[in-house]
């Protein structure tokens, strides 16, 4: 997948753009970039499978839900990440004119990401991006979202199938609440991890 259009699309769109070949020279170059300042992340197999969590915790403080300490709970470290200093989060879905897609089922990544930090990361593999804003927003909804509640074992016609998503009713939906930057957001400094590698889903 070539970057070209999409690192193109977004520096007009405000945001800073950087590419790496392997998701062991992005998860280095951000484990130099922050350094001793909070850090929230969002639900992300992306980063779990960068080992970006244990890089950044060894000289910052690091809030993910994925990671729970003892006495604390994961609405307790959702409402910490909530207020870091920077965050991080992946994307369901890049199109290459720029827009930027999540899907959430809490709310807390999709409402982390649009407010409240000094700087936001998105860290995407090749696998996010798509050519136009309509097929993205169909990965987003008919890739990721059934990929992500299978490995959650949910109890949805998506998780059973992995195939598209049915508009569900469950209880146990995922697909909760949806955000889409069209352009980068005046609130906070924003930087855009492109890899070429597959990650996450």
């Amino acid at each position: 997948m070539d970057f070209t259009n999409a690192k193109a699309n977004l520096e007009k769109l405000g945001y800073t753009v950087s590419c790496f070949d392997t998701s062991k020279e992005a998860a280095e170059y951000l484990d130099s970039s922050i350094d001793k300042t909070s850090v929230g992340i969002g639900g992300s197999l992306t980063i779990e499978q960068m080992g970006l969590y244990d890089k950044l915790v060894a000289h910052n403080r690091v809030f993910w839900h994925w990671r729970v300490p003892e006495g604390s709970s994961p609405a307790d470290v959702c409402k910490e990440a909530a207020g870091a200093d920077v965050y991080l989060s992946s994307v369901n879905g890049l199109s290459e004119t720029g827009e930027i897609i999540n899907i959430d089922g809490n709310g807390n990544r999709v409402a982390a990401t649009i407010y409240g930090h000094r700087k936001v990361y998105f860290i995407l593999g090749e696998n996010k991006l798509a050519e136009t804003f309509d097929k993205a927003m169909h990965r987003a909804r008919n890739i990721a979202a059934p990929l992500n509640a299978r490995r959650l074992k949910r109890n949805t016609p998506c998780a059973a199938k992995a195939d598209r998503c049915y508009n569900c009713q469950s209880p146990e939906r995922i697909c909760r609440a949806l955000s889409v930057l069209w352009t980068r957001p005046y609130s906070a400094e924003y930087e855009v991890v492109l890899i070429h590698e597959n990650l996450g889903y």
